[in-house]
């Protein structure tokens, strides 16, 4: 079925200085928006942004079926916008639609209402090296009933706001041996609202205690390192790069894909597989030259300036020379155009 989405564009133009906008505060014109009802998706529609109206009784509100994605667009070296990973970001979602009982989209109205969004609010996208336009594709059940239920009633939405780097400082991190982000079985894998509110009080008990984020470890035993705060975490040791493998508790994510992509491209040996906090410890003491960064589509790449283990904070390895920086820029220069896109990563628009 072929989907035509109605444009309802704003007359003014409100694009600022977009360099001094925080990550996620400030919305451009226009949001996406579709209403699914009786099995089927209805009215999709380009609006300027505005809010919207919930039932207190909306199922959303009161048991969790809420999905979401995070994903970006980049002006390139010869103007043109580039909307990274589309159909990978594509998969994903529907992926955590399946693990949340949500309906799927179906792709052509997915591509379609980015690619119409995103080029009508192009003017929002920095230009700078690291300035990008966030896009947050999202779907919240609505059905209007206070019963613990699958809805039948959703909204899919799609907002933007202008991004830079999302961590201004490489991040001092605790690993995490109590709280669990995620269990093997549980919803780990799905980019649903819960998984993150779960996070908010060991992340903020961290943060109390000085420092940015946390180094989840597994349920089972809180000693394999699962993620970092809202990132995949990846580490450098002994010329070889290591993250934990994909689970049902790890998020696959889009940029530790890429990146673990162009590593093996560049001959680097990369493994995906568990590393216990107990391993990164002896690499510390036995004065090994350790590089840890997490790795997301709002973060890009975040470097660890130190990990605490059991008490004890170890330096890491965050100088210009260190392999997460060249990894990040050979994912740019992709994005940016400046380099070939073989493996057809870009959406131009």
């Amino acid at each position: 079925m072929e989907h035509t989405i109605s444009i309802n564009a704003q007359k003014e133009r409100k694009v600022t200085d977009t360099k001094s906008v925080p990550f996620g505060k400030i919305p451009t014109e226009h949001m996406f928006i579709a209403e699914y009802r009786d099995g089927a998706w209805h009215e999709p529609q380009i609006v300027p942004f505005r809010d919207i109206t919930l039932s207190p009784m909306a199922l959303c509100l009161h048991y969790g079926q809420t999905v979401f994605e995070g994903m970006k667009a980049f002006v390139m070296e010869d103007g043109k916008i580039n909307i990274f990973r589309i159909h990978k970001h594509y998969d994903r979602f529907m992926k955590s639609l399946t693990r949340m009982c949500m309906p799927h989209i179906p792709r052509d109205l997915f591509v379609k209402a980015l690619h119409q969004l995103v080029a009508l609010d192009a003017d929002w996208i920095p230009k700078e090296e690291h300035g990008s336009l966030y896009i947050r594709p999202f779907m919240i059940a609505t059905e209007n009933r206070i019963g613990v239920k699958i809805s039948e009633e959703y909204l899919f939405m799609v907002v933007c706001s202008p991004a830079f780097q999302y961590y201004s400082k490489p991040l001092k991190v605790k690993v995490e041996t109590t709280y669990v982000r995620s269990a093997e079985g549980g919803t780990g894998a799905a980019k649903c609202g819960g998984n993150y509110g779960g996070a908010f009080y060991p992340t903020q008990q961290a943060q109390q205690e000085g420092y940015d984020q946390i180094l989840w470890t597994d349920a089972k035993n809180h000693e394999f390192i699962e993620e970092s705060g809202t990132m995949n975490a990846l580490f450098y040791i002994d010329n070889v790069l290591v993250t934990p493998p994909l689970s049902s508790s790890i998020l696959d994510g889009v940029t530790r894909d890429s990146l673990i992509t162009l590593a093996r491209e560049k001959g680097i040996i990369v493994e995906e597989r568990a590393i216990s906090y107990k391993e990164l410890e002896r690499a510390f003491k036995e004065g090994k030259k350790v590089i840890a960064f997490g790795a997301g589509t709002a973060a890009v790449i975040a470097p660890i300036e130190s990990i605490c283990i059991n008490g004890t904070a170890y330096n890491c390895y965050i100088e210009k020379d260190a392999i997460m920086y060249e990894l990040q820029n050979d994912l740019l220069n992709i994005r940016k155009g400046t380099t070939e896109d073989k493996h057809k990563w870009n959406f131009i628009l």
